[in-house]
């Protein structure tokens, strides 16, 4: 099974009348992802890619049973786009948007806990790459041809990371039961930990390959719930070696403010809680064929 989306999940876009998101919800459409319908207020009645087009999130999944949404809404309306989705019952919400306010997620967060967690909807991102189950489905902007299916499955903050740990993997004979962007922004909807916990319940997945940065306390967690909950073995990269405290490097939540936030520290964290790290991106794939070898 892959996690987070098959390929008969239904999938709505949020936003899907801009340029970009035509862009992606069409490579998703070309891939085989069950994109049944686009939302975007002014546009209900329309076409768009094949698809209808809704003017809210709440006739679109009543109209075509989505359960999971893609969200390309510009900055400042993406809060309200993603708890508009956890209001119409939908299971995942998948939020591509860069440069959302820390507030606004902040907001976001709390909104999402007013319901009990057997009916929350899981959010990934925002600022993410997406998910893709290769050969199935997939909700984002990765260029899917660079994924073969496999038995790996790989998280990280880092969407060209990812892109990296995937082409590497390939080279090597070796797939990606799942990939997941979680987002590289300091407050996003899931954490390594969470995922970690899919992969953990998920019979294709044997063995995870974690793509951290500096900034925030996600990696140690995840290391601690891999050491103390997982039978599958975990390897990581954690980008950032070189960054000097205080000094933002890419992403708005890779910022060093407090101990265990720099890549080294994160680094022994990791090694001695068993997991086996990467000593730069370049080695990703090989690190990886070592564990499963091992």
């Amino acid at each position: 099974m892959a996690i987070i989306t098959t390929e008969t999940t239904p999938i709505i876009v949020q936003g899907m009348s801009g340029r970009i998101a035509q862009f992606h919800a069409h490579e998703m459409i070309e891939y085989g992802a069950n994109v049944v319908g686009g939302v975007t207020p002014g546009k209900g009645g329309e076409t768009l890619l094949g698809r209808p087009m809704f003017n809210t999130v709440r006739e679109a999944a009543e109209t075509t049973g989505a359960t999971a949404s893609l969200v390309f809404v510009p900055p400042p309306f993406a809060a309200d786009a993603i708890m508009e989705a956890a209001d119409c019952g939908l299971e995942t919400a998948v939020c591509i948007t860069d440069g959302i306010p820390a507030q606004d997620m902040m907001r976001v967060k709390r909104y999402l806990r007013r319901y009990k967690a057997d009916k929350r909807m899981r959010m990934i991102g925002p600022n993410c790459a997406g998910v893709i189950s290769p050969g199935r489905s997939f909700m984002g902007i990765m260029p899917p041809h660079i994924y073969q299916r496999g038995k790996v499955g790989v998280v990280g903050r880092s969407g060209t990371l990812g892109y990296e740990a995937a082409s590497q993997l390939k080279a090597l004979g070796l797939g990606i039961s799942t990939s997941v962007g979680i987002g590289g922004d300091p407050i996003n909807g899931s954490s390594f930990r969470d995922i970690l916990e899919l992969f953990e319940a998920d019979p294709e997945t044997e063995i995870v390959m974690m793509i951290g940065e500096i900034g925030g306390p996600q990696e140690a967690e995840a290391a601690r719930y891999a050491r103390d909950h997982m039978a599958k073995p975990v390897c990581a990269y954690v980008a950032g070696l070189s960054a000097p405290k205080g000094r933002k490097m890419g992403h708005a939540g890779a910022i060093v403010s407090a101990f265990g936030e720099s890549a080294q520290e994160k680094v022994e964290i990791l090694e001695d809680c068993g997991v086996r790290v990467a000593p730069n991106p370049s080695t990703m794939g090989d690190t990886i064929a070592g564990a499963l070898a091992a």
